[in-house]
């Protein structure tokens, strides 16, 4: 079974798609997958279809929704040669809950993991060319925000930012490893978009700062430290931090044809990214 969720959610048995139309048991689905190979208690699975007011006949309607799944297991197992298993042996029952078996299949999120995991050991051993490269190969993993076509529950929800947080982080240092790796023009696009994205990310804004101030851009690097001033003041009442402060003042005093050797870089000063 290979499963996607680092998008819309992908789930295929015998390379033949098991997601049903109906929302309820998509959202089934979905919170089986972001626990594959792992037991999902009743419990949760009702949390997250009906909050807490689940109807009285909640574990009724979810074993239906289970037997929907598992009619969509048994279609794409008639496409599998010699396959002997049968979809309760993919789609579990366990005591307390249910199963979703991947017998070995890929889970797009743990590949993200594994090789963001990768990239920032890289990081810490100053490789920052297998950093760029690893971050990146685990950033392509994504085709859009986690369960994006999933009508989620509390469950999901948190998941999903979850895993919004986790990229984010890798997003963060693969930038990072570019600029130690004096990318600073190739950076400034998507650093333009993202900083319009995230409008109250430190970490993005100063290095979007940096990658200006590097290319000879030094009132546009001050001028989007004002900007996220502002709306931080006006939107959280907070001043920006202490190092984000700090990597706007040296860009201030500095000359603009020292511009790479004077401005620190935002890792450097550990900046906290406020994400909203």
């Amino acid at each position: 079974m290979d499963i996607k969720v680092l998008g819309p959610l992908s789930v295929r048995e015998n390379g033949v798609s098991i997601v049903p139309t109906a929302p309820k048991p998509r959202q089934v689905l979905a919170l089986l997958a972001l626990h594959a190979d792992q037991v999902v208690s009743v419990s949760a699975l009702v949390e997250e279809l009906w909050g807490g007011k689940p109807p009285r006949s909640a574990r009724t309607t979810l074993q239906t929704y289970v037997l929907q799944l598992r009619e969509l297991i048994a279609e794409a197992l008639a496409h599998g040669e010699n396959e002997r298993c049968t979809p309760k042996d993919i789609l579990a029952t366990v005591p307390g809950g249910y199963r979703l078996e991947t017998r070995a299949g890929t889970v797009d999120f743990r590949e993200f993991e594994r090789g963001a995991g990768a990239g920032y050991r890289a990081m810490d051993a100053e490789d920052y060319s297998g950093a760029a490269r690893r971050l990146a190969d685990a950033l392509s993993l994504w085709t859009g925000p986690a369960l994006t076509d999933i009508q989620a529950g509390m469950r999901i929800d948190m998941e999903a930012r979850r895993l919004e947080e986790a990229r984010l982080c890798a997003l963060d240092q693969r930038i990072e490893a570019d600029l130690r790796l004096g990318r600073h023009r190739e950076l400034l696009p998507e650093l333009t978009v993202l900083v319009n994205q995230y409008r109250m990310h430190e970490s993005l804004h100063g290095q979007f700062m940096l990658a200006l101030h590097r290319s000879g851009r030094r009132g546009e690097a001050l001028d989007a430290y004002r900007r996220l001033r502002t709306t931080l003041v006006s939107e959280l009442g907070l001043e920006p931090s202490a190092a984000l402060s700090r990597l706007q003042r040296s860009i201030l005093v500095a000359r603009p044809e020292n511009s790479a050797a004077t401005a620190p870089s935002p890792a450097g000063h550990n900046l906290v990214a406020r994400t909203v």
